[in-house]
């Protein structure tokens, strides 16, 4: 599934992926995703205006970093150490399963994470039309389903939801 993403939509799933994993979540949720796009930063949106930080405050996403380095342990030292390379895209794949079409799992040499409903939503409406699967698609893709509650993360960061839709060329639905 990942033949069609940009290296930067790529790199933006794989590190949702590793903060998922970090976490010990048992699935990669839409929240992930989100925060992901907000590391990575895989498109040129002036009007995407949240921090990693804000998104981070808002999705649970806590840093250990401040209470390990309390005893004494650099959890960046540990990383660099334990982890190089990991985080390279080419070493990671998005797989549908064969016998369970709605399963999609990411891959990688840190081990595997079934995609949510929510966030598996944002795959395939990234992936719907024709061409590249770009940040852009992503942003679309979270934004789509209200249900997965991106759209109030970003707005409760301060996002002006209008103004970045229409930016990143999101489609709309017009009243008849």
């Amino acid at each position: 599934m990942f033949a069609r993403f940009t290296e930067d939509a790529r790199r933006a799933v794989v590190r949702a992926g590793i903060l998922a994993l970090d976490a010990g979540r048992p699935t990669l949720g839409a929240d992930q995703l989100l925060l992901g796009l907000a590391e990575v930063r895989p498109f040129a949106l002036a009007s995407f205006t949240a921090r990693a930080a804000d998104v981070r405050e808002r999705v649970g996403a806590g840093d250990p970093r401040a209470l390990l380095a309390t005893i004494g342990i650099d959890l960046d030292a540990v990383h660099r150490r334990t982890r190089a390379g990991t985080d390279e895209p080419g070493l990671w794949s998005l797989r549908r399963s064969r016998v369970r079409p709605l399963r999609v799992t990411l891959y990688g040499p840190l081990g595997q994470l079934p995609l949510a409903m929510h966030a598996r939503k944002v795959i395939e409406v990234g992936a719907w039309r024709p061409g590249p699967v770009t940040g852009e698609r992503l942003l679309w893709g979270l934004l789509a389903d209200p249900a997965n509650g991106a759209a109030a993360i970003l707005a409760d960061a301060g996002v002006d939801l209008p103004a970045l839709v229409r930016e990143a060329g999101i489609p709309t639905r017009r009243a008849a």
